[in-house]
């Protein structure tokens, strides 16, 4: 093989990937964040979750972006849809298709057209790096050491291990797979060595999760432990219904007699779809497994307990009132948490090196966020209740309070952030900046606990109160920023710790309004 016609393989190669990357980006782009929105509305449903896991594969090209035992299937089975295009041979066509794409992307004036111009110029880009692997290939069959390790392959545990490092160089089963394809299509694999590499390459693809797996968080983890136990059992799921019933291959070959590209991609697509079929129903012992492995720490079992509805999980077959009083509990609850995150987060702002704390704040951002989302959707259920005027008007002013939690979760994790950057940017603030923050937090603290308690127990009376409180910290935000723009006119603060500061003062002051707009929730309601 001549250095020019390595160059060519290995620019073939580079194109094809680069081409499924444009592509893939392409339709990110023009799917905007449907993509997540739909992952969050479906992962609870098994099967829903194998058919978004097909289309966000489809579109993405890479299983590395699910997050769900049932995603994870059916990326499986998206990932196959490659070789299934890669089967026509459309080489041909690829300069109109790259004109055509080139075209859309450089001069389309609508964002949506230069995103499909990018699918279609990654789309053009995959045939032509295919075209140059196949042109580049043909004269292997004359280099011994290359016919030696083709002979090699014919081992079924050869096959298997190539096709996994092979993968795992590549970070792309779709990749392998079709370069397997284009070599058995210039003869110089056979159908059943491609089988068993597809097989390998299918365990192959879970590289890219393992190593982004290395600096995520123990979910992150579990998540690339999922994937790799789903391939391994999948692999000896496959290996074994070959092996005692061989007339399946035939059976595949059968489909497209003397085409073997479309018998890999028949290969590749079938046996993906067979795998998830058979271990769909045990995906619960996958994912305990996976567990088992990892075992949730004590605070992921707590975040786990936290992480679910307490009083609204049969609101809906209730007495109306009892449904109300039950949905009040739950907010209340999440009101809580978001209040003591706060508190948590300001602690933390004074003492950036507790990492456990660090952590809880994080935990329970997650747990509002749940509880926001979660509660909404009760909350839109008990709609459907015969409801009085008055009861509607509560429930409505449920959403609103809702809402500002979630809020006062947001402006806790801002303030961890901010904390973080301190450290990592070693940002100096002044200790008389740092007092001016402690006495503003407390305010915000004490403005939020008084509006709880009106809210919570239609205290109205102490509206007054909710009410001087949330001025106070409006003065303070006044004052403190008058004081910051003093030391900046005397060169005694640091740039980066005077940004922190604004930003600190902004977020707590934002968190006194929300205070302020949860005691109001019910005014309307006052004395009837």
């Amino acid at each position: 093989m001549t250095i020019e016609e390595i160059l060519s393989m290995t620019g073939g190669i580079g194109l094809f990937l680069y081409g499924m990357t444009v592509m893939s980006t392409g339709l990110k782009n023009a799917a905007g964040d449907r993509l997540r929105v739909i992952l969050e509305k479906v992962t609870g449903n098994r099967v829903m979750s194998v058919m978004i896991g097909i289309l966000v594969t489809i579109l993405i090209q890479s299983s590395s972006a699910t997050d769900a035992v049932g995603v994870i299937m059916g990326a499986n089975i998206g990932t196959t849809v490659t070789a299934q295009i890669t089967a026509f041979n459309l080489t041909a066509f690829a300069p109109l298709i790259l004109f055509i794409g080139a075209v859309l992307a450089l001069f389309g004036k609508k964002p949506i057209l230069r995103h499909i111009g990018s699918v279609i110029l990654g789309f053009g880009m995959l045939f032509v790096g295919v075209g140059m692997i196949k042109a580049a290939i043909g004269s292997l069959a004359d280099e011994p050491a290359f016919v030696a390790l083709l002979s090699a392959l014919d081992h079924p545990a050869a096959a298997v291990l190539f096709g996994v490092g092979f993968t795992a160089l590549l970070q792309s089963s779709s990749s392998s797979t079709v370069i397997f394809q284009a070599f058995a299509m210039q003869g110089l694999l056979s159908y059943h060595q491609c089988v068993y590499l597809v097989i390998g390459a299918a365990i192959g693809s879970v590289t890219p999760n393992l190593l982004a797996s290395l600096t995520a968080d123990r979910n992150g983890k579990r998540t690339a432990i999922l994937n790799l136990i789903f391939n391994l059992l999948r692999a000896a799921l496959l290996i074994t219904v070959i092996n005692i019933f061989p007339a399946v291959l035939r059976g595949i070959q059968s489909l497209s007699p003397n085409d073997i590209g479309r018998q890999i991609a028949n290969t590749h697509t079938l046996f993906a779809v067979f795998a998830v079929l058979v271990m769909l129903p045990f995906s619960d012992k996958i994912v305990a497994l996976a567990m088992l492995i990892l075992p949730p720490l004590p605070s992921e079992k707590r975040a786990m307990e936290s992480r679910r509805l307490i009083y609204l999980n049969n609101a809906e077959r209730m007495v109306p009132a009892v449904a109300l009083r039950q949905a009040m509990l739950e907010v209340n609850r999440m009101g809580l948490l978001a209040r003591d995150n706060l508190s948590d987060a300001l602690k933390y702002f004074f003492n950036p090196t507790d990492a456990e704390l660090r952590q809880k704040i994080v935990e329970t951002e997650e747990t509002i966020d749940y509880l926001n989302h979660a509660i909404e959707d009760k909350l839109v259920e008990l709609r459907s209740l015969q409801l009085s005027d008055r009861d509607v008007f509560r429930l409505s002013r449920m959403v609103l309070v809702v809402a500002n939690f979630e809020r006062i979760g947001d402006h806790a994790e801002n303030i961890m952030e901010f904390a973080d950057r301190m450290r990592e940017e070693k940002a100096v603030i002044s200790e008389k900046a740092l007092g001016e923050l402690r006495a503003m937090g407390d305010a915000v603290l004490e403005t939020i606990d008084v509006s709880r308690r009106v809210y919570e127990g239609e205290r109205f009376e102490l509206l007054p109160q909710a009410e001087a409180l949330e001025q106070k910290v409006d003065d303070m935000q006044a004052q403190y920023m008058q004081n910051h723009v003093e030391r900046l006119m005397g060169d005694t603060c640091d740039p980066l710790g005077g940004v922190i500061f604004t930003d600190m003062c902004t977020d707590l002051e934002r968190c006194s309004d929300q205070g302020i707009n949860i005691a109001t929730a019910l005014i309307d309601h006052r004395g009837q």
